[in-house]
């Protein structure tokens, strides 16, 4: 059994003890064992679970993973942390605020012997399965997709890291991009923004994506890709997951740690993640001058 401590008793870090209580069965999650959780309020207990210190946690001998579940901005330093201990571990996208500090950080996970996975649950939904299978032999022509939500709260960072989820959508369809302009529309006063990004394919096909969040914003994805067959401008429904989000990424990551995925599938997936932070950068960086 691999011990594990939980960083964070948000939303996600609330369902991870609760996977780890509950693991799927004859899964490799079976062998993660929640040890405890740290978070900046007292809650002694949670699910059963003990509330220790970081400092508890990174000497312990029976605690080997860490599930890093704050607050974008401090995911960097709470991943070296952790990896500074010898222990592997698992964040929440997206890793870090900028593309050298995760290519750093990586480093210093290999140079370790130790497992650093990123969180990618959007890619785990049925209904990104469903349009990728739609796409998959199609030649894109252009496209857009435009993400609306509700507004975050501080310490999230900028909406291209922050919406990464959508530019990995991107990637993961239609393979490496690079940006060509992008701009930001900000009202802090009524916490709104809109983040327009051009993007191009390697063929050189334009795509747009659009981060638009504020208050009353409906949270919904909507696409309109072109291709030279046809045109796509709804995400096809898809049956109800049988297995949640969080639990499918912990089988995931589970597997990393048992040495059960491949050499060649962990490069492809960090090339993907870090190609992802440093499109995210360059967007901040046009968004900003």
């Amino acid at each position: 059994m691999l011990g594990a401590v939980v960083v964070g008793i948000g939303i996600a870090g609330r369902v991870r003890i609760r996977d780890m209580l509950a693991p799927l069965p004859g899964s490799h999650a079976e062998k993660l064992a929640v040890r405890g959780f740290i978070s900046r309020r007292s809650l002694d207990t949670h699910q059963g679970v003990s509330q220790i210190s970081v400092e508890e946690a990174v000497s312990r001998q029976d605690i080997h993973v860490a599930f890093i579940c704050t607050e974008n901005e401090s995911h960097a330093d709470n991943i070296r942390t952790f990896l500074q201990a010898g222990k592997h571990v698992c964040v929440e996208y997206p890793m870090t605020m900028n593309y050298m500090a995760a290519v750093e950080l990586w480093d210093f996970a290999q140079e370790k012997g130790l497992i650093l996975h990123e969180e990618h649950i959007e890619l785990l939904t049925e209904d990104y399965k469903e349009l990728r299978r739609e796409v998959e032999g199609k030649i894109l022509q252009e496209g857009a997709l435009h993400f609306t939500g509700g507004a975050l709260k501080p310490g999230f960072g900028f909406p291209a890291f922050t919406g990464i989820a959508r530019l990995t959508w991107l990637v993961e369809l239609f393979g490496e991009l690079s940006v060509t302009a992008a701009t930001i529309e900000e009202d802090s006063g009524n916490s709104y923004s809109k983040m327009t990004a051009k993007l191009k394919t390697s063929e050189n096909k334009p795509l747009m994506w659009i981060e638009e969040r504020g208050p009353g914003l409906p949270r919904c994805r909507n696409i309109n890709f072109r291709f030279d067959s046809c045109t796509l401008t709804q995400i096809p429904s898809a049956s109800k997951e049988a297995v949640g989000l969080f639990m499918k990424d912990l089988i995931h990551f589970s597997a990393k740690l048992a040495g059960q995925v491949s050499s060649e599938e962990l490069q492809k997936e960090k090339n993907r993640i870090l190609h992802c932070l440093k499109l995210a950068e360059k967007i901040q960086q046009l968004c900003q001058n």
